[in-house]
């Protein structure tokens, strides 16, 4: 099954290119589901039709989906709330404010996810294409996976036989209920089910493709996103420059010159975002006279989008993880493009590498081949950091 996730700062069209991705794709005679994990839906918009939380057929082909994620919060995180509400009711916290205070942050797009995950295990689809949240919050969502495998993995086997063994005693002395096997049991689902989601992002037919337009700010956080997308081992195989202007015509006069003004800062910034992301594709989309919407409209983008090129191909992308044996050590490399050495931080915690960028981490749990190994070096070159390992003495 081919999931595609297409993902951008607010604003620059990533809605649309999704859709239209989507409709070529059910015209080609695939079962197709184009799915929002953004908070503000606008699929239904941009095909003008009512769209629920169950798959809604568009046309043939193709199906829309916006995800209910108050739905999924119920399924998913009810126990754990029931039980730190309790907690705060014990302490005094007014019920209104307890009930504020127990949403998981970003519990919309996180559940969103989850909603994902089943719709690839239904086995109904040939393709799922998902609108996804704009940049800074996918790449939030995208890390949560691996962070709470982390917590649920090392931390939470240990609590739950402390609180089983203390639980009278911890309770008197707290004067708060403590959690009981059912809380640590949801929260072994929510771990569980993180973990699918991140199996089928990082799955061999799952990519993901940025969307921008050409503009310097946008550009750089595009870049910021390549390289946090690669930090947590998510494939990016293609970048779509939406808004492009084209040359007026001779005739347009003042109009045209402004704008011509246009395209020529453009052509700078679209120059660097070829640079920047090769050897990605980078396709092009020009700035249309009228916003597309409908399913023809999406469709008449998109195909002007790929130009008669597969828009469900997967290309080549960024490296995943690597080791290799060099000279009696273990090399372990992992793609970062656009880091900067400043930027990015190396800790060795027991068994596990801990690598930082920017305000983003990933704890990178070592094989059981590099776990005797200590850290002989690191260093960041052509975007990809290497980090040397040789056995302890």
């Amino acid at each position: 099954m081919r999931v595609l996730l297409f993902t951008g700062k607010g604003g620059v069209g990533k809605t649309t290119t999704a859709a239209g991705t989507a409709v070529l794709s059910g015209r080609a005679g695939l079962r197709t589901l184009v799915l929002s994990t953004d908070a503000a839906h606008s699929l239904a918009d941009a095909f003008a039709v009512p769209v629920g939380a169950e798959p809604v057929e568009v046309e043939t082909g193709c199906w829309v989906q916006q995800v209910d994620s108050q739905r999924r919060f119920e399924r998913s995180w009810a126990e754990i709330q029931d039980y730190l509400r309790s907690v705060l009711d014990a302490t005094g916290v007014d019920p209104i404010a307890a009930e504020e205070l127990t949403v998981l942050p970003g519990a919309e797009e996180v559940l969103a996810l989850l909603e994902l995950r089943d719709q690839v295990a239904s086995n109904r689809w040939d393709v799922v294409v998902v609108d996804c949240a704009p940049t800074a919050e996918t790449l939030r969502l995208l890390a949560l996976p691996e962070a709470l495998s982390w917590y649920v993995d090392r931390v939470l086997p240990r609590q739950r036989r402390v609180v089983t063994a203390m639980r009278p005693v911890l309770s008197r002395a707290a004067g708060v209920p403590m959690p009981g096997g059912h809380v640590f049991d949801a929260l072994e689902r929510l771990h569980a089910d993180l973990a699918d989601v991140r199996a089928v992002l990082t799955g061999p037919d799952t990519s993901a493709r940025l969307v921008l337009t050409p503009e310097r700010v946008v550009l750089a956080e595009a870049r910021r996103a390549l390289t946090t997308l690669s930090l947590y081992g998510y494939a990016v195989d293609g970048v779509v420059a939406n808004r492009v202007f084209p040359d007026p015509p001779a005739s347009a006069g003042e109009g045209g010159a402004w704008q011509q003004g246009w395209v020529r800062a453009q052509r700078e910034v679209l120059a660097e975002i070829d640079e920047s992301f090769a050897p990605l594709p980078v396709w092009r989309a020009a700035y249309g006279t009228g916003e597309p919407v409908g399913a023809d409209a999406l469709a008449a983008v998109a195909s002007a989008l790929y130009a008669g090129g597969d828009p469900l191909a997967r290309h080549r992308g960024t490296e995943p993880l690597t080791l290799e044996r060099r000279s009696g050590a273990v090399q372990l490399a992992l793609p970062l493009p656009f880091a900067s050495r400043d930027d990015v931080g190396l800790a060795r915690h027991g068994d596990d590498l801990v690598v930082t960028v920017g305000s983003y981490r990933r704890v990178i749990t070592l094989p059981s081949t590099l776990r005797r190994s200590a850290v002989a070096g690191a260093r960041l070159s052509a975007g990809r950091l290497r980090v040397r390992f040789e056995e302890a003495g």
